[in-house]
């Protein structure tokens, strides 16, 4: 999983931050779909590498319920949690069980989704 997620760090769009990010969200069914940060000059319009993961799985059919782990992989020596449009999207796919795997050159930490998915804007809010 290293060697995939830091080959795929090359593979990043990511000339104005310099920051490549990788992810992968593996499914129950032991199916991998990955992803690269991709930005853009406009910044609102750049994407994260955990999106690009979890949109893949969706194109693919798997929907809420399916997903087992997301691990994401900066080319740093600092870790990088999700940020909070991704813990959106998290919230829409994930039910808070699954692991996270934040991952970087020299190391690896482990949480669940319910460690950063706390009080997710959801459904309910829109009633």
């Amino acid at each position: 999983m290293r060697e995939e997620l830091e080959k795929l760090l090359s593979r990043s769009y990511s000339p104005y931050s310099n920051y490549p990010v990788a992810a992968m969200v593996t499914m129950v069914d032991g199916r991998n779909f990955y992803g690269v940060n991709i930005e853009n000059a406009s910044y609102g319009a750049t994407v994260c590498a955990e999106r690009v993961a979890i949109f893949n799985a969706v194109l693919a059919g798997y929907q809420r319920g399916d997903f087992k782990k997301l691990v994401v992989m900066v080319d740093s020596e600092n870790y990088a949690f999700p940020c909070f449009i991704c813990r959106q999207v998290l919230a829409e796919f994930f039910t808070g069980e699954e692991e996270l795997v934040l991952m970087n050159k020299m190391g690896t930490k482990n949480y669940y989704m319910s460690d950063i998915l706390t009080h997710p804007f959801s459904i309910e809010d829109l009633k």
